[in-house]
Order: structure tokens, then C-alpha cells, then sequence
């Protein structure tokens, strides 16, 4: 009964925290979609992070999640995911799996989401926790993210969860007529969020705004070396 009501107490706390972190963190500073607001209140981010990080989820910074990557800061997540508009029956796909919070995100919004691991280990992992937690529209693939998935071709929306020096050319192709991608693009240190859209087979670029991400690796990002 004791460690019954502890677990009930932490969820609780987190709860409180999750709600505090749509409030201060992503209302305050202009999201305004619900959807994505509702999204981020009922994705427990506490379970995407290692356990030693686990009482700082919902602070307004990244974190890390091991091999040399983080979970990002939770605006991030919320302004890219608004940026692409979603109303439910997209198929997106993710670049940069990551621990799968994005994904969840994500997952919480459209039809269906594939996302992309470059690390093995990172992807088994995040592939287990995503069906733990039973996000079943959720899939999880290992391999280079800039090649993105042609076989599953085209996507609704597309995003690249890595900061990358261009946008990749295969994920240009593979964004659907009326797509939007939402991808950090700058060096290694620092990138700009760039919003592109299909319209009438015509890609548009906007500039969004400030950001900094671990880089993109992969035939069309960055070598390994210059991701360390």
C-alpha cells in the first residue's frame, strides 16, 4: 500500500510539472496550437529520459540520453511540431529517433510515424519503450535518416531532428505534394530552423527561428568524427 501511494505521489509531481512546463515554457512563449499543448500535457517526457535525469524531465533545456545525444528542449519540440500543422491523418516521418519523445509527440497527432535511428542501440531501446508505452502507430527503423525511407514514400510531413548543413536531397524528394519539413540547417555548433514546403512542385524555404541540435550524421548530413 506504501509503495502504491509513492508511485501515485511521483506521478502526481509529474504531472504537476508537465502542466507547469505547458504553461510557463510553451503558451508564454507562443505556441498557440492545442492540439500539440494537449500532446505535450499527456506525453510523460519523465519516461524518455535516464533514470539518474528523470526529476529534471520537465525542465526548459535538453538533456542527455547516452551516446553522445540529448532529449531536446521541450519548446523545440513543441514549436517544430507545430510548424507542421498536423490534423491527423498525415504519415510523417521522423529523422533522429532519438529516445522517442518526439516521436510520441508525433505519434500523438497524425496517422502514422516512421522515425529514424542511425545508432542501434538507441533504436532497439527506443523501439521497446515506444511499445511499452503502446504508441502502436509509432514504427522504428536503424539506419542513415537522410536517406530517409523511399520505400515508404512520399510523407505528409517530415522532421529532421538533427541539425544538418543542408537539407538532405532524398528527404526533399520524398516530402508528398502539399508536404511541409520542419529541419535545423547551419554548422555543426548552431543552426537555423528552416520550414519547407511542396506547393504546386514548387519547394518554398522560410527561415523560423534560432536553434541548437547534436548534427545530423549520415551520407547527407555530417561524418561520425564531426558529430563527437
Amino acid at each position: 500500500m506504501d509503495r502504491t501511494h509513492e508511485i501515485m505521489q511521483h506521478a502526481d509531481e509529474f504531472g504537476v510539472a508537465r502542466q507547469a512546463m505547458v504553461d510557463a515554457q510553451l503558451r508564454r512563449r507562443g505556441i498557440r496550437d492545442e492540439s500539440v499543448l494537449a500532446a505535450m500535457n499527456k506525453v510523460r517526457r519523465e519516461e524518455f529520459v535516464p533514470l539518474d535525469f528523470r526529476s529534471r524531465a520537465y525542465e526548459d533545456a535538453p538533456l542527455p540520453i547516452g551516446e553522445g545525444q540529448t532529449i531536446s528542449q521541450p519548446y523545440i519540440v513543441a514549436a517544430m511540431t507545430a510548424a507542421l500543422r498536423l490534423r491527423g491523418g498525415e504519415r510523417v516521418l521522423e529523422v533522429g529517433a532519438g529516445c522517442g519523445y518526439q516521436a510520441a509527440i508525433l505519434g500523438c497527432l497524425a496517422r502514422e510515424v516512421f522515425t529514424i535511428e542511425y545508432r542501434p542501440e538507441l533504436a532497439t531501446g527506443t523501439a521497446a519503450r515506444l511499445a511499452r508505452l503502446e504508441y502502436v502507430n509509432v514504427h522504428v527503423h536503424c539506419g542513415d535518416g537522410t536517406m530517409g525511407l523511399a520505400e515508404l514514400a512520399p510523407f505528409d510531413a517530415i522532421l529532421v531532428a538533427a541539425g544538418a548543413p543542408a537539407i538532405p536531397e532524398p528527404l526533399l524528394k520524398q516530402l508528398a505534394e502539399g508536404g511541409t519539413m520542419v529541419a535545423p540547417v547551419g554548422d555543426a555548433d548552431s543552426q537555423e530552423l528552416q520550414l519547407v514546403q511542396r506547393r504546386n512542385g514548387e519547394i518554398r524555404v522560410t527561415t523560423l527561428e534560432g536553434c541548437r541540435f547534436v548534427p545530423l550524421v549520415g551520407r547527407y548530413g555530417w561524418k561520425e568524427s564531426s558529430s563527437r
